[in-house]
């Protein structure tokens, strides 16, 4: 069986390490790869939108970056307890005017035995911010290990 390691039940290691490499597919911008860390019949609701199975998890994410462009996203581990971990997260985002966003939200992931998130609940508000008051200053893709993270921005 193909796993995606770190397995449940989560430490606080384990947990905080699956945030990480939840936060460096989201920042590679690539549907294709992120939606194979989700069980075949994952289960989403992102703000009003829901979507069930990696095709809509694909399409979703398609439909995201094609709007929110030069994202880059911080997660941060809030909680976690067996197969399930809570996250908090902030990304930065332009729209095609040159708007600048930062959105602001949280997450509850539930796992599959095999490592894949089977649900993914995410409430996300948007604050419309100039560009100098941006924070994530980094090239497009990961988040270099150096850079501060939500906790250290004040975020």
């Amino acid at each position: 069986m193909d796993t995606r390691p770190p397995l449940p039940p989560f430490t606080r290691e384990t947990a905080a390490q699956k945030v990480r490499l939840a936060e460096d597919a989201w920042n590679s911008r690539d549907p294709e790869r992120i939606a194979q860390a989700y069980t075949a019949d994952t289960r989403w609701r992102n703000r009003a939108e829901f979507a069930q199975g990696r095709e809509q998890v694909i399409a979703f994410l398609q439909r995201k970056w094609s709007r929110e462009l030069d994202y880059r996203l911080i997660k941060e581990l809030w909680a976690h307890d067996g197969d399930r971990i809570a996250v908090r997260f902030a990304y930065e985002w332009r729209d095609d005017s040159g708007q600048w966003y930062r959105s602001y939200g949280n997450e509850n992931w539930e796992f599959a035995d095999d490592g894949r998130m089977a649900r993914r609940i995410a409430s996300i508000n948007d604050k419309p911010i100039a560009e100098d008051e941006r924070k994530f200053h980094w090239p497009q893709g990961r988040r270099p290990d150096d850079h501060p993270g939500l906790s250290e921005l004040g975020l």
